[in-house]
């Protein structure tokens, strides 16, 4: 399917006025916007694949299938598209719950127009400029990571990663043993444009470790360096990447 180029938004807001006036404003930016005001119309709009749809920007408190729930059915469809969540629930745990069901970003309302313009702007450049990644194969004990299928493997046990949790994994298996500061990992893996809390890292580094316990890496791989950042050990001889 070819591309417009004008980057598409799919605003969903039941809010009528906050919608239009929201729409209005991305439109006067460039976009091509689409909006629909519950979940039910979002899921039709965004389709089995996405169709060419480059971002969503999707409140939490709709009608029917709240925004975590479209995000679910969105990410479980194996759909990369990046989500913008807007919610007047500013509490801690919702905008973690977010985040773990596979949100890019997180508004709280109210929140000032030029604040959402700008994230809207650091999401679309992260989508449209790949993150680097290293050449080959990388093989750290148990794991190896094949960072051009974005795959990573312990032992048998394939691990199933989001985007964000397999760039840091990669990163960090890079250089092993050097200590990544938490807006150093920001930068690499969200983008030196965006507008996330350090805590982030936190989170997501916590979701990772679960994974690669769960796969059976026991050793503990990524260590946190208080009052640093975190670094990759395996506890052992580190083999060399393997490039085939």
């Amino acid at each position: 399917m070819e591309r417009a180029e004008q980057p598409t938004v799919l605003l969903v807001e039941d809010d009528p006025t906050l919608r239009s006036t929201l729409a209005f404003n991305l439109r006067r930016e460039g976009y091509d916007v689409r909006t629909a005001d519950d979940g039910e119309r979002a899921m039709e709009l965004i389709g089995t694949d996405g169709g060419d749809l480059d971002l969503l920007v999707l409140d939490v408190m709709l009608p029917g299938i709240n925004g975590f729930q479209v995000l679910q059915q969105v990410r479980r469809r194996g759909l990369q598209v990046p989500v913008l969540m807007l919610s007047a629930r500013g509490e801690e745990q919702d905008r973690i719950d977010g985040l773990e069901l596979g949100a890019d970003d997180y508004v709280v309302k109210p929140f000032a127009l030029r604040e959402l313009l700008a994230r809207v702007r650091a999401a679309l450049r992260r989508r449209a400029v790949p993150a680097a990644r290293p050449p080959g194969v990388l093989t750290r004990g148990k794991l190896r990571i094949e960072p051009d299928r974005r795959r990573a493997v312990v032992g048998e046990n394939e691990l199933q990663l989001r985007p964000k949790e397999f760039g840091l994994l990669a990163a960090l298996a890079l250089e092993p043993g050097r200590v990544f500061g938490r807006q150093e990992l920001l930068d690499a893996i969200w983008g030196t444009d965006v507008i996330v809390d350090e805590r982030t890292v936190d989170v997501h580094i916590s979701w990772l470790r679960g994974k690669l316990q769960d796969a059976g890496m026991q050793e503990t791989c990524i260590r946190t360096v208080y009052g640093a950042g975190y670094c990759f050990e395996t506890g052992g001889d580190i083999p060399s990447p393997q490039v085939p």
